[in-house]
């Protein structure tokens, strides 16, 4: 496997590899001196510096080639590769050609999609994860890269099938897939970002369609039995409300939580709570933010409409009075108070005393209409002109959630919280931020300043806000707003985007022990994308992953053929505590669907999804399941080693 990138993502996901599926991976990464390194703490500045004077030696030594590549191989199976820039002769040195899979995570898309086209020139059988912000653009791509592998490979004759997709066979007969998946850390991790900042906690997963909603429970009352909903994903930590218990991190212990439990632990953790799943169902493609459009009832202000109703109510009452001095018609009294309205009647001369008295309070009420009408005029002219500029917070808002930062994360996470209807306020020093435009279309307040100065935070209301999402890129700059956030409020909840794991658990235990009655959680995007990147490298997809304190569960679409922990076995058998759970059987893609209540028979039933699968259900070679995973389970149940070594 070949990592290349630039920033936190191409460490994870080398690591995840190394790590949790046992590949041999070559990292490539830029120059100590010109890549930012992640935070060091601890054992991993002895191996920094033990890198820094391999390298050193290696310059003295005069070792590298013409493209200014350095190969160090420190101990382990990871082998990295410093590159000032990601040429032909990089990925060469990389093994690119020699190599299953290659991950591109720069964090520019134009470098990824240019060595994307190297790479698969170089190797047509490779198979490619490109990590791309524009989404349009991406689908182009991959569409684009397994052409070229499909006519490739039906060039170089790769046997049956080829041609025909993005894989095939070589001339030994065996199969590879040279396929192209494009994926965003972004997208990937904003829907858990939002879930965190909501005031139900609960977390969901949607990717093409498929929907898994799941829910944080608290423990129940002594004598009260917990709604399992349709299973129990995980349980909580023991020390939750703890200020010096465990931090929910995978190195907790016993006391830490606990990923898919059987029903046996479930029923022995009392005064934990709990992660259920509430729902597993098809949904519509998501509905696009679309242009810009003024409400209405922002045309005018309150005092306007409350002067035009005034207005209104003159007129029907010198309408009625009208009817009852005249004996004129409804309608024919109010044509005439009209006309007398805009002074284009003619005088009522020798008319009775009544008619012209109206007459003369009906031109009244004309001349206090025309300032109103003008009023009414230059308001609606300047709520156009506003239209496209940034919403200022209004007076009155509370219970929203204020969003600092709008780079790639935070625009991402703003589009998924405006889909599920939160208030926002967002907070940026970036005066041309991505995310700005987003919130000018769909007219959500901003506050452009830096946080750090003071007024910033109370501009967006933050005494009265739900929660604070603290997405920057810098760490400083979101524990200063989070630790300033909590002076002004102490029960605020907050959500810190945090890389360093040493740093975000120091964080962590210590806001949870100073405000024990608000709630805290730290994020990182590179550790909640990195296993959707290492699932596509594997030739799998990651529907998604949703946060369980400071673990990841994972959620993917697997065919049972080809798997024997899962082939012949029920659903009850196939269960692994602590591994995989079976959550549903998608048969949205087959003709001949089964009925799973009939066991092992063959009856038609309708295509879906079914998630009330029984306990008895045999799981076929042709069946398509969606299933929960921890990491380590995932790589276990589809690592490319494991199923060698069952081969073998």
């Amino acid at each position: 496997m070949v990592v290349v990138g630039d920033d936190a993502l191409a460490h994870r996901l080398a690591a995840e590899l190394r790590g949790v599926y046992g590949e041999q991976v070559t990292l490539v990464v830029p120059p100590a001196q010109r890549g930012v390194r992640p935070p060091m703490v601890g054992r991993t500045r002895a191996t920094a510096l033990f890198d820094r004077v391999s390298a050193a030696v290696n310059r003295a030594s005069g070792n590298g080639d013409s493209a200014g590549a350095r190969t160090l191989e420190p101990p382990g199976s990871e082998r990295v590769v410093e590159a000032a820039e990601l040429t032909e002769a990089v990925l060469a040195d990389a093994g690119v050609e020699r190599a299953a899979a290659l991950a591109l995570v720069y964090d520019d898309d134009e470098t990824n999609i240019r060595a994307a086209l190297t790479a698969r020139r170089l190797n047509p059988r490779i198979r490619l994860v490109l990590r791309l912000y524009n989404r349009r653009l991406g689908q182009h791509i991959e569409a684009l890269l397994d052409q070229a592998s499909a006519v490739a490979a039906a060039g170089a004759g790769a046997g049956p099938g080829a041609g025909t997709g993005p894989g095939g066979a070589d001339e030994g007969g065996e199969v590879f897939d040279a396929s192209t998946t494009v994926l965003s850390d972004a997208d990937t991790a904003a829907p858990a970002l939002a879930a965190t900042a909501l005031a139900g906690t609960s977390k969901v997963v949607q990717t093409d369609g498929l929907m898994l909603r799941a829910v944080e429970r608290p423990p129940p009352a002594p004598g009260e039995v917990a709604d399992p909903g349709l299973c129990t994903l995980a349980l909580l930590s023991a020390t939750t409300n703890d200020p010096a218990g465990a931090d929910g991190s995978e190195s907790s212990g016993a006391q830490g939580p606990r990923l898919l439990p059987d029903e046996r632990a479930v029923a022995a953790a009392t005064g934990r709570g709990t992660v259920v799943l509430e729902n597993v169902s098809y949904s519509g493609p998501a509905l696009s933010a679309g242009r810009s459009v003024v409400p209405f009832g922002s045309l005018l202000s309150r005092r306007l409409r409350w002067s035009f109703a005034g207005l209104v109510g003159c007129v029907v009452g010198l309408a009625v009075a009208s009817m009852v001095v005249t004996g004129e018609p409804p309608l024919q009294a109010t044509y005439l108070t009209l006309l007398d309205l805009f002074a284009i009647n003619d005088p009522a001369i020798g008319q009775p005393l009544g008619r012209q008295l109206l007459q003369l309070f009906s031109g009244l009420v004309g001349l206090l209409l025309l300032p109103v009408l003008l009023a009414a005029v230059l308001e609606a002219l300047g709520t156009f002109r506003s239209g496209s500029a940034l919403r200022r917070p209004p007076r009155g808002l509370s219970g929203h959630v204020v969003l600092l930062g709008v780079g790639k994360i935070g625009t991402r996470v703003l589009a998924r919280l405006r889909e599920l209807n939160i208030p926002v306020v967002c907070v940026e020093a970036d005066p041309e931020a991505r995310g700005l435009a987003l919130a000018r279309r769909l007219r959500v307040p901003v506050v452009l300043g830096d946080v750090t100065q003071e007024g910033v935070l109370e501009a967006a209301k933050i005494h009265r806000a739900h929660a604070l999402l603290a997405l920057t890129s810098a760490d400083t700059m979101n524990l200063e707003a989070a630790l300033y956030a909590r002076t002004v409020r102490p029960d605020l909840r907050v959500v810190l985007r945090l890389y360093d794991d040493d740093f975000a658990t120091a964080v962590y235990r210590t806001l949870r022990a100073a405000y024990p009655d608000a709630l805290t959680r730290s994020r990182s995007v590179s550790h909640l994308a990195a296993p959707a990147f290492a699932g596509a490298m594997m030739g799998r997809q990651i529907l998604g992953a949703i946060p369980v304190e400071r673990r990841v569960l994972l959620f993917a679409a697997v065919d049972v053929g080809g798997h024997p922990q899962l082939e012949g076995r029920t659903v009850g058998e196939a269960f692994r505590a602590g591994a995989w759970r079976v959550l549903a059987l998608d048969t949205a893609a087959g003709e001949r669907q089964v009925d799973p209540a009939a066991g092992s028979g063959s009856s038609e039933r309708p295509s879906g999804l079914v998630w009330d699968l029984p306990s008895t259900y045999v799981l076929r070679a042709e069946d398509r399941v969606v299933l929960a995973a921890t990491r380590r389970g995932l790589a276990e149940l589809l690592g490319r080693r494991t199923r060698e070594r069952a081969g073998a």
